[in-house]
C-alpha cells in the first residue's frame, strides 16, 4: 500500500470539509446558469460535467440552464448573417429565431446532455416548449433615453409562467435537467429567451436553495477591476447607474437580483474560467465570485 503524503492529507481535510456542505444542501434545488469559456474549452466542459454529476449523486437537485451565444454567432456568420444586440439582448428575426432554436434546442442542449451521461450522470434535454413549460411573450424594451419609447427586438421573449412540474418529475427520477432558454406563446410563437433570466425565473419558481452563474469574470468587478461580494440590491443599483454595470452583465444581474429577492437563498456569479468553480463555490469554505444577498 502506498504511504500518504501531504497530499492525500489536504485531499481527506477537503472532503472533510465538504460534509456540512452535503447535509446543509441535500435534497436542495441548485440552478447552474452554464456559459462562456465553461462551454468551449474542452478540460473545462469535462470539469464542469463531473461538478454536476458528483452534486447530483450527494443528493442535490440540479438543473442546468444553458446559452450558447458564441455557437450561434458562428452559425449565423455561415449564413451570412450578423448578431446585433440591444442592452444585452440580441435582437431576433424570424430567419436568426430558426439558428437560435436549431443551436440551443439541437447542437448545445446535446452536448451538454452528452456531456454529464458521460460523466455517470442521467440527462435529459428540454426546451421551454417541452411541456410548455416555459410560457412567453414577446419583450419590448424600453429606449434608454426615452423609456416610453418601446423597442421592438423581434422574437425575443418575457416570460410570463414557468410550470415547475416537468422539472419536478426529473429531479425525482434521479434525471438531471437541461434547459435551452427558448419559451412557447400562447399561439405556439417560439421566442428567444435571454439564458440568465430563464435561469433566475426557474430558481424562484422551483424554490431553489441556489441560483449560480458562470461567466467569463471573476464576478461583478468595481470599476478598478477589483472582484465585490455581498452585494445588496441598493449597491447595485448604484453600480448600474453609475456604469460600472452595464451590457451582457445587465440581463445577468437583473436576474440575480430578481432572484434574490423572490426566495432564492443565495445567488453566486463565478468564474467558469476555473476548473470545478462550481464544487469550490457550493462544497468549500472557500467561497469563490459573487454573492448577491437578498437585501
Amino acid at each position: 500500500m502506498s504511504a500518504l503524503t501531504p497530499d492525500s492529507s489536504l485531499q481527506a481535510d477537503i472532503l472533510a470539509e465538504a460534509l456540512p456542505y452535503i447535509k446543509r444542501f441535500h435534497g436542495k434545488t441548485i440552478v447552474v446558469k452554464y456559459g462562456g469559456n465553461a462551454m468551449t474549452d474542452e478540460h473545462l466542459k469535462q470539469s464542469f460535467a463531473r461538478d454536476v454529476v458528483l452534486l447530483k449523486l450527494v443528493g442535490m437537485n440540479v438543473v442546468v440552464v444553458h446559452g450558447g451565444g458564441p455557437q450561434i454567432e458562428h452559425l449565423l456568420s455561415r449564413v451570412g448573417k450578423k448578431g446585433h444586440f440591444i442592452q444585452g439582448m440580441r435582437v431576433t428575426d424570424a430567419e436568426t429565431m430558426e439558428v437560435v432554436e436549431m443551436v440551443l434546442g439541437g447542437q448545445v442542449n446535446k452536448e451538454v446532455v452528452n456531456l454529464i451521461n458521460q460523466a455517470g450522470g442521467k440527462a435529459v434535454g428540454l426546451t421551454g416548449k417541452d411541456g410548455a413549460f416555459i410560457r412567453a411573450k414577446k419583450l419590448l424594451i424600453p429606449n434608454q433615453d426615452n423609456p416610453e419609447d418601446l423597442i421592438d427586438i423581434g422574437q425575443v421573449g418575457q416570460i410570463t409562467q414557468v410550470d415547475p412540474s416537468l422539472i419536478g418529475l426529473l429531479d425525482s427520477g434521479d434525471f438531471i435537467p437541461v434547459v435551452a432558454p427558448i419559451g412557447v406563446g400562447k399561439d405556439g410563437e417560439t421566442y428567444n429567451i435571454n439564458a440568465d433570466v430563464v435561469a433566475g425565473k426557474l430558481a424562484e419558481v422551483l424554490k431553489a436553495e441556489k441560483l449560480v452563474l458562470l461567466t467569463n469574470t471573476p464576478g461583478v468587478l468595481d470599476q478598478d477591476g477589483k472582484l465585490l461580494t455581498g452585494l445588496t440590491p441598493k449597491q447595485i443599483d448604484d453600480m448600474v447607474a453609475d456604469g460600472t454595470l452595464s451590457g451582457g452583465m445587465l440581463p445577468k444581474i437583473g436576474s440575480a437580483l430578481d432572484a434574490a429577492r423572490n426566495g432564492v437563498k443565495s445567488v453566486h456569479i463565478i468564474d467558469g474560467r476555473v476548473e470545478h468553480s462550481l464544487l469550490l463555490e457550493i462544497l468549500t469554505d472557500v467561497g469563490i465570485g459573487t454573492l448577491i444577498k437578498s437585501h
